[in-house]
């Protein structure tokens, strides 16, 4: 899966730590979550495109491959 979360959060000015605070994970999650090493659970995907101001879609891309 891509992501745009850190493209997103930088326009925000916000860093991994203060993301991570506001929807209640690790920062570690937020790294893993932006290299595409881990797929989020949708209540934790809707709590991060909520917090950068954005729809799901909009952050988390699937291509094909994701989908099978």
């Amino acid at each position: 899966m891509n992501t745009r979360m850190k493209e997103l959060r930088a326009a925000l000015k916000l860093t991994q730590a203060e993301l991570a605070k506001r929807v209640n994970v690790r920062r570690e999650t937020i790294v893993f979550l932006e290299k595409g090493e881990y797929n989020p659970s949708l209540k934790l995907a809707v709590k991060i495109a909520r917090q950068l101001n954005s729809r799901i879609e909009d952050v988390f891309i699937l291509d094909e491959d994701d989908l099978r």
